[in-house]
């Protein structure tokens, strides 16, 4: 059951990020964008992704579904931080500071 509530968690917090994929890419800018905050994030997903390694490592039960949802998550949250800099760039070549 406590993989349930994990799983469910990490979902919860993944469906906002095709949403925000979409408004980076389509914003073109990185104003308003905290790199801060998204390599943060991007940090909480790999040190949940190492937690799940270690487990298996240490024969421990892991979900392989709870795994994927993080390893999804972290894919999409990298996907956001390669726009920040992609917009990053599209500032700086439109003379916007951010």
């Amino acid at each position: 059951m406590a993989e349930v509530l994990e799983a469910l968690m990490v979902i919860c917090f993944g469906i906002s990020w095709p949403l925000n994929i979409r408004k980076s890419y389509l914003a073109g800018t990185a104003k308003g964008k905290s790199l801060s905050f998204v390599t943060l994030i991007f940090s909480g997903y790999v040190f949940g992704i190492l937690s799940k390694i270690i487990m298996l490592g240490a024969h421990q039960k892991v979900s392989v579904w709870v795994l994927a949802v993080y390893v999804l998550n972290a894919v999409m949250v990298f996907i956001d931080f390669v726009l920040y800099f992609r917009n990053k760039k599209l500032d700086r070549m439109n003379g916007i500071g951010s």
